[in-house]
């Protein structure tokens, strides 16, 4: 992370958490949903299919800018599958940070080539090892690895969904991301359960196992890109929800937190790492403070 970036995300969060703003500073662009893979515990892939026009794209960008947005996500549906107007996936990094988003990440399913040096980080879903991964997303485990192996730049990050199916996996994935020259680091989340996907879903006991698991990999020296200290509030699901300061932008509308916040219920099952994360950072938790300073500066 670049010296200027640092001090400005720095003073955006010491204003947050004096004043108790909730100006947005972390936006997702949603490319298309459509994907292809139909993976078990997904319930948003291909509920149109349509992939967004690039003069569409380019406005969403522009609005989060103007919004105060300065670190961007780019998600589908599957990001490579994203073409409009002889544009690619890669056309749209470049041109987020041309326009002066800080910290630019794309999220794929690593089935397609990985050529983007210019991500800051690429979230590779990685479900397990080659059997469980396979199970939830069919028959690809072989040509992520593959894809991985062949990127052209060492910013990759796997990004496991903790799930029945794959809870069994985190030391596998974790070894995986230690050994691979092109991975940076592992980030997790537990399974968010939508009420098509619920059978999926962790107990607590289940997250506790799970994240002592994660706690003796990071022991071991694992690139872990997630907080430690946010760890007892993802058990219990005890941090404030919906994240403020986070948005979502899919054809034209935005929704604070995520796409699942229209889901009655859900955000009191919130699985996602990142939302305790940042939500606990806000509120002035030192612990986490601390720790993301140390992780954030170490990853990205």
């Amino acid at each position: 992370m670049r010296l200027s970036s640092f001090f400005y995300l720095a003073g955006f969060g010491i204003k947050t958490i004096l004043f108790h703003k909730k100006d947005p500073i972390l936006g997702t662009v949603i490319l298309t949903d459509k994907c292809n893979l139909k993976c078990k515990h997904c319930s948003v892939n291909n509920l149109t299919a349509i992939v967004h026009p690039y003069a569409q794209i380019k406005e969403e960008m522009n609005t989060l800018y103007s919004m105060g947005v300065r670190i961007l996500f780019f998600c589908g549906g599957e990001t490579f599958l994203w073409k409009s107007e002889k544009k690619t996936l890669r056309d749209l990094v470049k041109e987020a940070k041309e326009m002066g988003f800080l910290i630019v990440n794309v999220v794929t399913n690593g089935t397609f080539p990985i050529n983007l040096p210019e991500a800051d980080l690429i979230l590779l879903s990685l479900d397990g090892d080659r059997e469980r991964h396979n199970l939830i997303r069919g028959d690809t485990y072989d040509t992520i690895m593959k894809n991985v192996e062949g990127a052209t730049k060492d910013n990759i990050c796997f990004y496991m969904a903790i799930n029945q199916i794959n809870k069994g996996a985190i030391e596998h994935v974790c070894r995986k991301a230690k050994e691979l020259k092109n991975v940076r680091a592992v980030s997790f989340n537990f399974h968010t359960p939508y009420p098509d996907t619920r059978q999926l879903a962790l107990s607590k006991e289940e997250k506790q196992a799970c994240v002592d698991v994660i706690c003796r990999m990071m022991k071991e020296g694992v690139p872990v890109f997630n907080l430690k200290s946010a760890f007892p509030y993802l058990v219990e699901n005890k941090f404030p929800t919906p994240c403020h300061q986070c948005l979502v932008i899919e054809d034209g509308k935005i929704s604070t937190c995520g796409r699942c916040i229209e889901v009655e219920g859900l955000c009191e099952e919130c699985g996602y790492f990142f939302v305790a994360e940042y939500t606990l950072l806000f509120q002035g938790k030192l612990s986490i403070v601390f720790d993301m300073l140390k992780t954030y500066l170490k990853y990205i």
